[in-house]
């Protein structure tokens, strides 16, 4: 018998889940990765085809087996390995359990106002955070920039389009917030805003607004018709 490691790379499970992802495996493949070796008959594929088998193929079957049976029942399936696989199938049924996130999507200063107020709006001092949008709006990641003092943060717009670029992001949404509790943007925050617009633009990348957060209120360049 060869061992999995004496096969071919191209029938590796491991080395073709790494070429090819995990749905181009079989379940007895997914499953070999799972236990990692077989026994001295059989290899990690091969036991896991065996016991696939006896349940008919079906992983709600395989699923519903205790650590002590699968442990008992096939050789080379000890109690370690038969608790991966019940941890690994706990998992999967948790996930198809679980409700889809829903996905915030930026259409206006309100809608950023509410994703970003949560973690700004009662600092004692200023953050600086981007949200990273896709063509249809929906927000890809968030992100903070930077923190700073009573008075002000520190803004790098080479971090933030990198940010930006390496979400494959179309539209960025910059925030900030005033712990003074005047919404008025200063001098710094007109050129921060004039500055990653005209710096986004060269990449394609849209500025689509800078709010400022204070007590429960905000300002937004967007309606005001500064962008």
């Amino acid at each position: 018998m060869l061992r999995i490691k004496e096969w071919s790379e191209d029938d590796r499970p491991r080395e073709k889940m790494f070429r090819q992802g995990c749905s181009s495996l079989s379940n007895a493949e997914l499953l070999a990765i799972l236990i990692n070796s077989g026994n001295a008959e059989e290899s990690a594929v091969e036991l896991s085809q065996r016991m696939l088998h006896s349940f008919n193929n079906n992983l709600n079957t395989l699923g519903k087996q205790s650590v002590k049976d699968l442990s008992s029942r096939f050789k080379g399936i000890g109690m370690a390995k038969a608790a991966v696989i019940a941890a690994a199938l706990e998992l999967g049924r948790r996930r198809k359990d679980a409700m889809p996130e829903s996905r915030l999507k930026i259409l206006s200063s309100q809608n950023a106002y509410a994703l970003f107020a949560p973690y700004m709006e009662d600092l004692s001092h200023e953050e600086l955070w981007i949200a990273l949008t896709n063509q249809a709006g929906y927000v890809i990641d968030k992100a903070q920039i930077s923190r700073g003092g009573i008075s002000e943060t520190v803004a790098d717009i080479r971090i933030i389009l990198k940010l930006a670029l390496q979400q494959l992001a179309s539209g960025i949404v910059l925030c900030h917030n005033h712990p003074s509790g005047n919404l008025v943007p200063s001098r710094q925050d007109n050129l921060l805003t004039e500055r990653l617009k005209k710096a986004a633009e060269y990449m394609d990348l849209r500025l689509l607004d800078h709010i400022i957060i204070s007590n429960k209120s905000y300002y937004s360049y967007a309606d005001e018709g500064v962008l």
